[in-house]
């Protein structure tokens, strides 16, 4: 049986190299057909995952041993800053393991590894009616509203090319 301490340690959290990319891929797939959004297959996203990890264009954290989750990051130059955006592009955990701190640890995983990389400012998007990830990153301090909790929403697009 666990320690108590051990129940109450933050999950592991590493950063995914190449060869992970098939587990990291497989994850995506699920979260794109849990949310009924296409998927180019786990085999296409292997391949891709694994270049753009060992190229650096592209940061996976993993977090729990199968890996349970997983959180996608990008960085970009902006001219509104010396420092680096951080684009939070997914974030996900199996949907049975929700709720055990596994998703909070890979956002504070994201915003840490964010800032060793540079970053001063980081963005994501998550739909309306996901309130629980909504919750999450509101609860980290990110806003969905400019000027703060008075200003006007904001709205993130987009679209096929």
């Amino acid at each position: 049986m666990p320690s108590r301490e051990a129940e109450n340690a933050a999950p592991d959290v590493r950063r995914a190299s190449p060869g992970d990319a098939p587990e990291v891929a497989r994850l995506l797939h699920d979260f794109q057909d849990e949310f009924d959004e296409p998927s180019p297959g786990v085999e296409t996203l292997t391949e891709r995952y694994r270049e753009l990890i060992r190229k650096r264009e592209m940061t996976v954290l993993m977090v729990g041993d199968g890996p349970d989750g997983f959180a996608q990051l990008r960085f970009r130059p902006t001219v509104y800053s010396a420092g680096l955006y951080a684009y939070l592009e997914e974030l996900y955990v199996i949907p049975s393991l929700r709720g055990r701190g596994l998703g909070r640890a890979l956002l504070e995983a994201a915003m840490e590894t964010a800032l060793a990389e540079g970053a001063d400012h980081m963005e994501l998007g998550t739909s309306e009616t996901d309130t629980a990830a909504r919750a999450l990153y509101e609860s980290a301090g990110f806003t969905n509203r400019e000027g703060g909790p008075d200003g006007p929403v904001m709205f993130y697009y987009e679209r096929e090319l």
